[in-house]
């Protein structure tokens, strides 16, 4: 394994006062989820002289004996922890069901239809937050690695809202799961540019990914040139967008403080992680090396991060003393990231809710998780009850590249959402403050009775995902073995 590069001298880049603050997110995942079924479902239906699609579907697969890789990836579809995946259509859908793989340029389209549809709804529901109309943008920062149009989707998604007046873009590509942490820190360097020239900042940062469509051609990888092509057990469809504030101007409560960020380049893993172009889409570059490769580079950047931030309070100084939105890349990457920085499923909770309920939708994850990690039933299950007043952020990218920041989670906000039409999941209405380890804020005026029943049905929504956490955390129940030891020795093209 390469070295891990350090970072710059931190005595030289202390973050001060940066005066940054999220004000707005919005998560909107598309209406339809796809369980462990469906992957077999299509392999049936358009691979039937494979040795996978010929074992009874009634039967789920196992990873022994399973020489062909279509059987390897119909079985490891079975245990990696994700319990659905949001995609933007069913097993039916037609981009699913040609003749052949769909075109980049058949993907291409949807992607700006359909894709560009949920986009626009996180955006809006990140504004709502804020409390922002359109026009009050000066900057958006955009990202995604499954679409190369140009204009690019920030084009569509500006014109759409409604954005007539002159702003900054920025889209950024290449950089594949880290793209959000990697918006984030872009649209934080351009505020700052603002605020060093007197102005307000405003920006509009939204990921956008539609993976799902993919499926085809990856399956066509499998089935012909026996590559394992374990990237269609994992990804779905999601947008997800933020509202960051240089604080110039009428200032809203920030959901969440940005107090500083790291950007890491682990030498010579380019072979290790990707997403390669190709005339039928995208690729997907993984190797057996990833949740090792992450696991190391997490602790040396996360003390380099911390070493820039000498305010912070002295009982945060280890991983353990934080929150953590974790993007979920895989079960094996949480864990590993789990057992390096010595701490629990619960600090990292909202990641492996994400991950078992939607699965890894890219660059928009972990937008995904930030907000998700906020929401009551969270706080219910947090470390020994106490919801921490700080977060990590982090992520990881091709090169392989590491993003990571430090945030102050504003515990009294009160998330304010906009309730979609159509086919969208209408999102919870309202949460109130949540329990830190030195506060407590109470809805006056709340009866009794309605207090002790919420708090009942979140203590259960709690115990739900307690169970659904030691499912996906160690074990393959049938081999005893984990995910990444059943994986030994398999080749990931």
């Amino acid at each position: 394994m390469a070295p891990i590069p350090e970072a710059q001298d931190a005595g030289s880049r202390r973050f001060g006062n940066l005066n940054l603050s999220i004000t707005g997110m919005g998560t909107e995942y598309p209406p339809f989820l796809l369980d462990a079924k469906c992957l077999d479902t299509l392999c049936k239906r358009h691979y039937p002289d494979s040795p996978a699609s010929a074992q009874s579907l009634s039967l789920r697969p196992t990873l022994a004996n399973t020489c062909h890789r279509m059987e390897k990836i119909r079985a490891i579809n079975w245990y990696t922890g994700i319990d659905t995946r949001s995609t933007i259509g069913t097993v039916d859908h037609p981009m699913a069901n040609m003749d052949r793989a769909p075109t980049i340029g058949e993907l291409c389209e949807v992607f700006l239809k359909d894709g560009v549809a949920l986009a626009v709804t996180a955006a809006r529901k990140a504004l709502h937050e804020a409390q922002l109309s359109p026009l009050d943008i000066t900057h958006v920062v955009s990202t995604t690695c499954t679409n190369s149009a140009n204009p690019g989707f920030d084009h569509y998604v500006c014109k759409q809202l409604g954005i007539t007046q002159p702003v900054e873009k920025v889209l950024l590509h290449g950089i594949g799961c880290s793209g959000g942490l990697a918006s984030l820190r872009t649209a934080a360097n351009l505020a700052l540019g603002s605020s060093f020239m007197g102005r307000k900042a405003r920006v509009l940062v939204v990921a956008l990914e539609i993976s799902s469509l993919l499926v085809r051609s990856e399956l066509d990888s499998v089935n012909e040139l026996q590559e394992t092509r374990i990237g269609i057990t994992l990804f779905s469809d999601c947008a997800s967008a933020a509202i960051l504030s240089n604080g110039f101007g009428a200032q809203v409560e920030p959901v969440y403080e940005l107090l500083g960020w790291e950007h890491l380049i682990i030498p010579d893993t380019e072979q290790d992680l990707g997403f390669d172009v190709d005339p039928l889409g995208w690729k997907v570059v993984l190797s057996p090396r990833v949740p090792k490769l992450t696991a190391a580079v997490v602790h040396p950047t996360f003390t380099s991060l911390l070493s820039t931030l000498p305010d912070l309070p002295p009982n945060y100084k280890q991983a353990a003393d934080f929150d953590w939105a974790l993007h979920p890349g895989g079960a094996t990457i949480l864990t590993g990231v789990e057992k390096a920085m010595s701490i629990t499923p619960e600090h990292i909770r909202a990641s492996y809710d994400t991950y078992i309920n939607h699965g890894n939708s890219s660059s928009a994850t972990i937008f995904s998780v930030m907000d998700r990690l906020r929401h009551k039933d969270m706080d219910e299950i947090a470390p020994q009850g106490k919801v921490k007043d700080f977060v990590v952020g982090c992520a990881f990218g091709p090169g392989i590249t590491i993003e990571m920041c430090i945030l102050k989670r504003n515990l009294g906000h009160i998330r304010r959402t906009l309730i979609t039409t159509g086919e969208a999941t209408p999102p919870m209405t309202e949460t109130d403050p949540s329990e830190s380890e030195g506060s407590r804020s109470d809805v006056e005026g709340e009866p009794e009775q309605k207090r002790e029943k919420e708090a009942e049905n979140l203590k259960k929504q709690g115990e739900e995902l307690t169970q659904k956490l030691e499912k996906v955390h160690p074990e393959i129940p049938e081999q005893g073995d984990s995910l990444a030891e059943a994986l030994n020795g398999v080749e990931l093209d």
